[in-house]
């Protein structure tokens, strides 16, 4: 049974065109959950926000989150699940599925910088082109994602830095939680690579700690380490993110359950990996993460 049918995707489309104001109004409405996290403590969110930076790819399919009608339909199939605490994703994605009635009661986090496009001589200078703190807090987000991927080649890196830094200074001031993710890279043919040793995502988890004049409401935001050193790097909560679909899902899965097993991280950020999962069952994908997570705590 498809949830974005043709007349609600048709209605969605005339309101685009021609009642900019019903976003605001969407905005205004959303019946907001009064605590971040679930009655177990954990947080799991589906992640929405690469499409705006241009990574549309998934597995052999470079066009596959072009679709924006097939997108919303995997969103709208995953926030129907009660175990999925929210949304992870960028204005444009958080105001349809807003008019779509799909948020209330539900944690909305607001990506902040997608300028780093992927690809681009500059993906590492990641400026912020999306919510900014004042934004998230006047629309009522839960809080502000930010992406800070650290090449110690790049000089990019620098004004990234300093922009999370400020926005999480900035958030913090508003007492609105500050979503962090470090990942460490190096360049290697030209390629951004992920570093995944253990040194490497320790360091960036102690310099993400350490932005902004308080680290009162960060959060980190880290891939799935083989080992607990990155984890044991901060006393900050964590959530662990998908990261780039294997074809092996039970291996995914696999790797999450050992690390929600650790104290200090609180449930996961996923993306595409349960939006588009290699046999299509969204419901099944969701499904399966949410019992690893509850299994794990």
């Amino acid at each position: 049974m498809k949830l974005l049918t043709d007349d609600r995707w048709r209605d969605l489309l005339r309101i685009r065109a021609t009642d900019p104001g019903a976003v605001k109004r969407a905005y205004d409405e959303r019946h907001r959950r009064k605590e971040l996290l679930s009655a177990k403590g954990t947080l799991f969110l589906v992640a929405a926000d690469h499409p705006a930076r241009g990574a549309l790819e998934v597995g052999d399919d470079p066009m596959a989150m072009a679709d924006r009608r097939s997108l919303l339909e995997r969103l709208l199939i995953a926030l129907r699940n009660p175990a999925v605490d929210g949304l992870l994703g960028t204005p444009d994605v958080v105001e349809e599925l807003l008019l779509l009635g799909a948020l209330d009661d539900k944690v909305v986090i607001g990506s902040m910088n997608r300028g780093g496009l992927a690809g681009a001589d500059w993906e590492i200078d990641d400026r912020f082109t999306g919510y900014d703190a004042q934004s998230i807090v006047d629309f009522g987000l839960d809080g502000g994602k930010m992406l800070l991927r650290l090449v110690d080649s790049d000089p990019g890196t620098i004004p990234t830095l300093e922009s999370c830094a400020r926005a999480v200074s900035e958030l913090a001031a508003h007492k609105v939680i500050a979503m962090v993710e470090p990942l460490p890279y190096s360049r290697e043919d030209g390629k951004l690579v992920l570093r995944k040793d253990s040194a490497s995502l320790a360091r960036a988890v102690t310099v993400a700690s350490g932005l902004g004049v308080t680290s009162a409401y960060t959060w980190l935001k880290l891939p799935a380490p083989d080992d607990t050193a990155a984890l044991d790097a901060s006393t900050l909560p964590m959530v662990i993110l998908g990261g780039v679909p294997s074809a092996d899902p039970a291996a995914d899965l696999a790797s999450w359950g050992r690390t929600l097993r650790h104290d200090a991280v609180r449930g996961l950020v996923v993306g595409r990996t349960l939006l588009y999962p290699p046999d299509g069952d969204v419901g099944a994908a969701v499904e399966a993460a949410a019992k690893v997570l509850e299994a794990a705590k």
